[in-house]
């Protein structure tokens, strides 16, 4: 089998514009509890939330990518760290409203990722997976050089001021960050939606189903296969800084390849091409492994393996099959 053969075959299954969401009832149950729930909870627990809803939108940024292109990338934790980075060093450097940092991360990873795309252009498959591996691997080492020392904080890292509930609300930080957090990640889920909808969108998917019927209907694969890398690369720095802002504190050991690994479990486990399965694959990352502490901390990564296992065998299109399932029960109840 040739490389052109191989560099033009789909990288995974195509989902349908219409399946990549939620209906509207579904959608809107989800966000009731996800505004109701954090009233009934400790400080801690909407920490954790805030951090699975962060890490949902790193999730569905790699699901753009990778579901929406057929793009595969193993680098998202890269894009990450420069999104912590630079929320960190506007706010403690430069005094910037931490507001104002997320669409400077989104604007900086963008480039990043646009201009990481045109190297990859050349590459598909394991090749592509093993490049942004590669970034991946890199980018803590290079947060740690000296001649960004000044602005990184080298291995120390910086820490960051949270921010406080504006006009005087009478919320906590977390509670404040959990609601800013859900705010920004609903516009970017639409966005992403109807960029999914829109005429991009329709091309992204093309090239994932075929390229060569793709070019010869007149998509430009080139650029579309960069923007794909520049959006993915944009929305994940905003989940960066949103990380940044809520831990308090960037460093590079934070931002190791066992994170990019994390993001891209969770996409496996959401369902690849699902954009709301980026909440399930983000909260099986989360809070599995602290089920899996809960049953037994030495044999916790084992345990966490066996979850992991289980979900491959039972579920192997993640959390996209079951709402399927869950959806094709209702409604034959309902005829019943």
């Amino acid at each position: 089998m040739s490389a052109e053969t191989v560099s033009e075959a789909p990288a995974v299954a195509g989902v349908s514009r219409k399946n990549m969401t939620l209906g509207r009832v579904s959608s809107l149950v989800v966000l009731l509890l996800l505004i109701a729930v954090p009233l009934f909870v400790k400080n801690f627990i909407i920490f954790q939330m805030t951090m699975w809803l962060i890490y949902a939108l790193a999730i569905m940024a790699l699901n753009i990518l990778t579901g929406g292109s057929g793009q595969f990338s193993l680098g998202q934790s890269a894009f990450y760290a420069v999104g912590a980075y630079t929320a960190g060093i506007m706010i403690e450097h430069m005094g910037v409203n931490y507001v104002l940092t997320l669409p400077a991360a989104g604007i900086v990873c963008f480039i990043f990722g646009f201009l990481f795309g045109f190297p990859a252009l050349r590459l598909s498959g394991i090749y592509l997976a093993l490049a942004t591996f590669a970034l991946a691997v890199a980018m803590p080492q290079l947060l740690k050089l000296g001649v960004f020392e000044h602005w990184t904080g080298g291995v120390q890292g910086l820490v960051i001021t949270k921010p406080d509930a504006p006009f005087g609300l009478p919320i906590s930080q977390d509670m404040w960050l959990y609601y800013f957090t859900l705010i920004v990640s609903l516009l970017i889920y639409v966005a992403s939606v109807n960029l999914l909808n829109s005429r991009s969108g329709r091309a992204l998917m093309a090239i994932r189903d075929n390229q060569i019927a793709a070019s010869a209907m007149g998509v430009d694969l080139s650029l579309y296969k960069t923007l794909a890398f520049g959006i993915s690369a944009g929305i994940t720095g905003v989940a960066g800084a949103l990380g940044a802002i809520a831990v308090q504190f960037v460093a590079p050991d934070g931002y190791t390849i066992q994170l990019a690994i994390a993001i891209f479990l969770g996409m496996v486990v959401g369902g690849v091409g699902w954009l709301p399965g980026s909440l399930a694959g983000s909260a099986f990352i989360v809070f599995v492994p602290n089920i899996a502490e809960g049953f037994s901390k030495g044999l916790s990564g084992a345990i966490f393996g066996v979850f992991l296992i289980a979900i491959i065998f039972l579920v192997p299109h993640g959390a996209r099959q079951v709402a399927y399932y869950a959806e094709h029960l209702f409604h034959k109840l309902k005829r019943n």
